[in-house]
């Protein structure tokens, strides 16, 4: 004879009342990460999107975005800041890529493997003006390595002008800390290939360029292209590099807002600077979009 089944039995008011505490208590461990997300991201995203859409009065006007689009200075700054970010994007994806890939085929448990990594996580935060600084101490105009080649080859690596201090000089300079975030980034992807997919891709015939053709490279290309944006994101919106480094001038777009914002000539540009913020968050808002969805496309391989 078959045992009739418990019956079920509703929670208290006191259980209930448990379970919503925990919950409460779980709740209020976010609130420290949501108040850094609204004092340091929500409300200056709001300060800018409002300041960009009023003239110094408050009132509501679009002669700021118009001077943004018309403007052929700043058009050229967005021109170049998306071309800086996305040389050194590349350069860094491709160099950062295959560092992360020789750092994968070693010992999970070496040496030199926790050494590249620690080394990796610091040298992607070593920008701003300790990084240029580092820059102009080895290649400016009285850097370690222009008065070498001088005094020893009589060379000046300078001589046309100093490549240290235009696009060229920004471009090594992004690159440098560009790698070890490519390398941060992209090393979980590549852990996450299964050696059991490479033997299988053997026993079947497949050679190496067939596995990764057919197999490593479908799993990657997602991952490589997310972590690409990022980079992207990374040189688009660096500004302490860029102003240590080049005195003169204003070629990209956070310059550019700091003239706007700090210039002694011409007044009441605040405003203008603001809608140059606000360009800057559209791109960057696009590019992270992408990042996210190619994202979630990549996790469930690392599953």
């Amino acid at each position: 004879m078959l045992a009739p089944a418990p019956a079920r039995t509703r929670p208290t008011g006191s259980a209930t009342r448990r379970g919503a505490g925990r919950r409460l208590t779980a709740y209020l461990g976010v609130l420290p990460f949501l108040a850094f997300v609204t004092v340091f991201l929500l409300w200056p995203t709001y300060i800018v999107v409002t300041g960009a859409f009023q003239d110094d009065l408050g009132r509501f006007t679009l002669s700021n975005i118009q001077a943004v689009v018309s403007g052929p200075a700043y058009l050229d700054s967005f021109l170049v800041s998306i071309g800086l970010s996305l040389v050194t994007a590349v350069l860094g994806a491709v160099f950062g890529a295959l560092l992360a890939w020789a750092v994968a085929e070693g010992r999970p448990d070496g040496l030199l493997r926790r050494c590249v990594v620690a080394a990796s996580g610091v040298l992607a935060q070593f920008g701003g003006v300790m990084l240029a600084f580092a820059f102009l101490a080895t290649f400016g105009f009285n850097g370690f390595v222009t008065l070498l080649l001088a005094d020893t080859l009589g060379i000046d690596p300078l001589s046309g002008g100093g490549w240290i201090y235009g696009f060229a000089g920004l471009a090594v300079v992004y690159t440098y800390f560009q790698i070890p975030l490519m390398l941060i980034v992209f090393l979980p992807a590549l852990e996450g290939l299964k050696p059991q997919w490479r033997e299988a891709s053997d026993s079947l015939g497949g050679s190496g360029w067939a596995y990764w053709r057919h197999v490593g490279g479908p799993i990657l290309a997602p991952g490589f292209a997310g972590a690409a944006l990022l980079l992207f994101a990374n040189a688009f919106s660096a500004y302490a590099t860029a102003a240590a480094l080049i005195s003169q001038g204003s070629p990209l777009v956070p310059l550019q807002i700091r003239s706007a914002l700090t210039s002694e000539v011409v007044l009441g540009q605040a405003n203008v600077g603001k809608a140059l913020a606000l360009g800057m968050v559209i791109v960057v808002a696009v590019v992270m979009t992408l990042y996210a969805l190619l994202q979630r496309r990549t996790s469930k391989w690392l599953r």
